[in-house]
């Protein structure tokens, strides 16, 4: 008998470690209740994964098992769990980020073990260490064969342990969706059906983003945050829809398989660089000069910054654990350019706050955006003014988190850190000024992070 130890792979289905634990004998799943690797994110993702251990353990034994839940150290709580039941090895997934490779080494040592590559669909050791951007790495990633989801194991190979201690209950602040595999495979479903064949035409689309959640774009960020559902499933079943399509349904198609691969080179960041949760990728002549003003941090993080488009990004990871990608870019850049408050800051903040936090996507993101990650542009600085003109033009998603401008005209909600104050004050008295100059804030940061690169 093998045991699996199951970590961020919430799901039986297209679990490479799992299936390969099954191949030729029984196993036993246990998940590991790690209480201080779980403080690491924030209250409602903690919720959502113990949601998930519970739906787990309610299919293994659907199939005729059962998965062992045990609270402690994973090193010691599986030695024991080892010696309890006499398994000969344990398989587990590889995991990149420090706190669980470290879990890993631990487990190594006291262990027969064997750790199996299932978050990624391109091994990143099959890639070259370091690029510069994220064109480079797409250039040899798509040229890598991509590994095909695996079935999940005869319920007959998966031991009954008849155990009824389950994950402990943890009460988020929000409504959280549902867990598990069969919740994600559904949302799926729904966006191969409605969604995908127009995705490049709509994920950017703040009023269907309101009026089409999930359709516009896929919303299964915080089921492959969780493991909840298998990367290879998602992209067999989106390239067997390309292979179906033609013309501008296959190009659709075609963009979101695309931005998977952002995931993968985030993966690939977070591997080569186990310091991309605390340290600058790029390196700098001069320190950056980060201004780090704890009223303008707090003002951002109420969604209270005067800039529409930005406050409504905040308000909606408040509100819903989540933030569409569009003003999740805009959210980012506002803080790192517009107020000079450091990444690491607004990242610790994402971990807190969402339901869908991935440390290497979270973090690898902000680092793009911050400008001090992969990138091909020096300085990158998204303007909430524009980018609101260019996707929220009629104010949809803004009023539907900022009620404080619900009466005001989609233009000059549009326009709102522009117009003069006496007009601002007459439109929406109870929404508040904008806490830095547009102009002047865009300015300051070209000149800061050009000195830190040395160009001044």
């Amino acid at each position: 008998m093998n045991l699996f130890w199951h970590r961020r792979d919430l799901r039986i289905p297209d679990n490479r470690g799992l299936a390969l634990a099954a191949t030729d004998d029984e196993v036993l799943p246990v998940y590991v209740v790690d209480a201080d690797l779980l403080g690491q994110v924030g209250k409602r993702q903690r919720a959502f994964f113990m949601d998930g251990v519970r739906e787990l353990k309610r299919r293994y034994r659907s199939l005729g098992g059962d998965l062992l839940v045990r609270a402690g150290a994973p090193a010691e709580t599986l030695a024991e769990v080892n010696g309890e039941y006499g398994a000969d090895r344990v398989y587990y997934n590889r995991h990149y980020r420090p706190a669980r490779r470290n879990r890993g080494r631990r487990v190594d040592e006291r262990l027969p073990t064997e750790a199996v590559e299932d978050l990624v669909l391109v091994d990143p050791r099959r890639l070259e260490s370091r690029y510069e951007n994220h064109s480079r790495f797409y250039d040899d990633w798509q040229d890598e064969r991509k590994l095909s989801p695996v079935e999940r194991p005869d319920g007959d190979r998966i031991v009954d342990a008849a155990d009824d201690t389950g994950a402990p209950d943890i009460e988020a602040d929000i409504d959280l969706p549902a867990a598990g595999y069969r919740a994600a495979r559904d949302r799926y479903d729904r966006f191969l059906d409605a969604g995908i064949e127009t995705y490049s035409e709509t994920r950017d689309d703040m009023r269907l983003a309101v009026e089409r959640p999930v359709g516009a774009v896929s919303r299964l960020s915080p089921y492959l945050a969780a493991g909840m559902l298998g990367i290879r499933e998602v992209w067999a079943d989106a390239s067997e829809r390309y292979d179906a399509a033609s013309g501008s349904a296959q190009r659709n198609v075609d963009k979101f398989r695309y931005e998977l691969s952002w995931r993968e080179a985030n993966y690939h960041l977070l591997y080569y660089n186990p310091t991309l949760l605390t340290e600058n990728y790029k390196e700098f002549p001069n320190p950056i000069a980060w201004e780090n003003d704890p009223e303008m941090f707090e003002a951002w993080k109420r969604g209270e910054t005067g800039y529409p488009f930005v406050d409504a990004g905040m308000r909606q990871l408040n509100e819903e654990g989540y933030i569409h990608n569009r003003p999740r870019q805009n959210v980012a850049s506002f803080l790192t350019k517009h107020l000079l408050v450091d990444w690491r800051k607004g990242a610790r903040q994402f971990a807190k706050q969402l339901v869908d936090h991935d440390p290497a996507n979270n973090y690898g993101n902000w680092q793009w955006t911050a400008s001090t990650g992969t990138d091909s542009v020096d300085v990158r600085v998204f303007d909430p003014v524009a980018q609101m003109s260019k996707y929220d033009d009629g104010a949809t998603y803004v009023k539907e988190y900022v009620p404080e401008l619900r009466d005001v005209p989609a233009g000059k909600a549009v326009d709102w850190p522009t117009l003069p104050a006496a007009k601002r004050h007459r439109l929406a008295p109870d929404y508040p000024d904008p806490v830095v100059d547009r102009d002047e804030a865009y300015e300051r940061a070209q000149r800061v992070f050009e000195a830190a690169l040395g160009k001044r």
